[in-house]
């Protein structure tokens, strides 16, 4: 019985290891998508691009980069956060936003 103990244990905690680290993956992937609509949002309200930073960089997880691009009536914010626990895999997390921009000067529920 000690030996299957022994040999079960391990296994047991390593099992348990990969299963949190999956979690806080999913959860770090989460806040990226959160992230990027944020941005998204506020760059569609053609807030400046260091606010749209600020902004998704509050959502996102700690350390993440963020990048915004313009053009064609759209919006496009990129999040991208390594994932915690275990830095030394070459693993991103990475998350996409796009939105129409609006009009500047248009107001809600105005007549085209």
């Amino acid at each position: 019985m000690t030996a299957e103990t022994a040999v079960v244990l391990p296994v047991l905690v390593v099992f348990a290891m990969a299963l949190v680290w999956g979690l806080l993956v999913v959860a770090a992937q989460i806040q990226c998508v959160d992230a990027a609509r944020t941005g998204a949002r506020a760059a569609a309200r053609e807030d400046p691009d260091e606010a749209v930073v600020a902004v998704a960089r509050e959502a996102a997880p700690p350390g993440a980069r963020v990048t915004v691009g313009r053009g064609a009536g759209l919006v496009r914010v990129v999040v991208v956060a390594e994932p915690p626990a275990l830095h030394g895999l070459p693993f991103e997390v990475r998350e996409e936003a796009v939105a129409s921009a609006e009009r500047p000067g248009a107001t809600v529920g105005a007549e085209p």
